[in-house]
């Protein structure tokens, strides 16, 4: 599958085409998403026009931006100007009005990137798989009877199979970096404010949007897109003055790495332990200065999910909520609906502490590696493992969301498959604003393996 900054490439010399490129995502979505439910809106006419106005332009020698003709997909948790924004909800009004785009968008289109669709999404985005009474299950492209992961599960799915390039989700606990290990695809959630979100999440200030590719290098080159300052975004970060382009090959020499296998209270598959050990080998390998270490802190599990039910709560209270909504996200809001002020500011006061900790945590690591997950993708329809002792996503993702609660980068890279050809995903978390040593040192890791480089073989591939 040809990587974004190579298809760029080739509109420049001619070689390629943003027709043809948005013509084969459009056959990859014809070919496989009735098997995995990746879309739930697709626009073919509209993207082979945009593309053809992209192939004009680069003929012309004027390039609207570095994403023009890239083809793209986008979350249905971001508005989209002129397309419905459900959410996978059943109490969103789809007849808008839908006036405006989310600044990512907007910055997307600002590019002159082919935007194809929408991608599948649980309802409002609330828990780790990605299914929902509106929009059904979405599937994984290594096997469509397990879970693509959540809640960007939908546009990880499309990158995994080619149907487009690049994909935008959101991650409010490890919304794209779930979806992306279970997947063998690539996601990172940025440093919080550096993609401005508008409207503001129910979910408050744990919800990032990001970019969700098949390699590094293709993250970088998205998140150079859609990062910078909104007006609509109180928090949102100024402009970044350097591309995250630049230096991204500089590799990991000398870099102090910390690896913590389970962050002190983590059960792993054993297959997953094997890999991400042999992933922090490589970085070793390759000049890292590695120390085995935790940092230091009892699993924040109580905290964040005080946070989100106390969102899911908000988000139910503005409708009429009956046997249409998700049970699990009726249960949690009912859950959140419960906390009082003080139970909020406790457990925004454990956020802040764990964020003073990972703060002087980076001033001895340049990052902190850990697994993605400690389990591969699950069946399909199930918001738990099998054997579960909680029916809570948040049981089965304990390497994600504490990295939510301290806005930090957190990237996601293919580290290998198990026996059962599940991939597993290597977790790399960088300082507030270290955004590009955290896509550095991915790189870094991909250019010495080809675990990305793996497709999936569905039927008919």
């Amino acid at each position: 599958m040809t990587e974004a900054t190579e298809l760029v490439e080739g509109y420049r010399t001619g070689a390629l085409s943003p027709v043809e490129a948005t013509q084969q995502a459009l056959d990859a979505i014809e070919r496989y998403d009735d098997q995995v439910n990746a879309f739930v809106l697709v626009d073919a006419e509209g993207a082979l026009a945009a593309a053809k106005e992209s192939e004009t332009r680069w003929h012309a020698g004027t390039p609207l931006g570095p994403g023009d003709g890239v083809p793209t997909s986008i979350k249905d948790a971001l508005w989209t100007k002129g397309w419905p924004t459900l959410r996978g909800s059943t109490m969103i009004d789809p007849a808008g009005p839908w006036d405006q785009d989310a600044p990512s968008v907007a910055r997307l289109r600002e590019t002159g990137a082919v935007i194809l669709g929408k991608t599948t999404t649980p309802e409002y985005s609330w828990k780790g798989v990605t299914d929902s009474f509106t929009y059904g299950a979405t599937g994984n492209p290594w096997d469509p009877a397990r879970t693509s992961g959540g809640s960007s599960g939908g546009s990880a799915t499309a990158v995994g199979l080619g149907m487009g390039v690049w994909s935008l989700g959101t991650d409010g606990g490890g919304s794209v970096r779930i979806p992306a290990a279970f997947t063998g695809t690539v996601a990172l959630k940025p440093t919080y404010g550096l993609i401005p979100l508008f409207p503001p999440s129910a979910f408050g200030t744990l919800s990032h949007a990001g970019p969700m590719t098949r390699t590094v290098r293709d993250a970088a080159a998205l998140l150079d897109v859609v990062a910078g300052f909104d007006p609509r975004d109180w928090s949102a970060m100024p402009t970044p003055a350097r591309s995250f382009l630049d230096g991204l090959d500089d590799g990991v020499a000398g870099l102090r790495i910390g690896f913590s296998s389970d962050l002190g209270f983590v059960d792993n598959h054993p297959e997953v332990d094997a890999l991400v050990r042999a992933a922090v080998g490589v970085l070793a390998e390759l000049g890292a200065e590695v120390t085995e270490v935790d940092p230091g802190f009892a699993d924040p599990i109580d905290a964040f999910n005080v946070l989100w039910w106390s969102g899911a709560a908000k988000v139910l209270s503005a409708h009429a909520v009956d046997d249409r909504v998700d049970p699990g996200l009726r249960r949690v809001a009912a859950q959140g609906s419960a906390f009082s002020a003080s139970d909020f500011l406790d457990a925004t006061n454990v956020r802040m502490e764990l964020g003073t900790l990972m703060g002087r945590f980076h001033q001895q690591y340049d990052v902190l590696v850990t697994p993605t997950l400690p389990i591969t993708a699950f069946p399909v329809g199930q918001d738990v493992p099998e054997g579960s002792s909680s029916p809570d996503w948040t049981d089965w993702t304990p390497y994600t969301y504490p990295f939510n609660l301290t806005q930090q980068p957190a990237l996601s890279v293919p580290c290998g498959f198990t026996s059962d050809r599940l991939p597993v995903g290597l977790q790399v978390v960088g300082a507030r604003h270290a955004d590009a040593l955290t896509l550095r040192v991915g790189q870094a890791y991909q250019a010495a393996t080809d675990w990305h480089r793996r497709t999936p073989t569905l039927e008919g591939r």
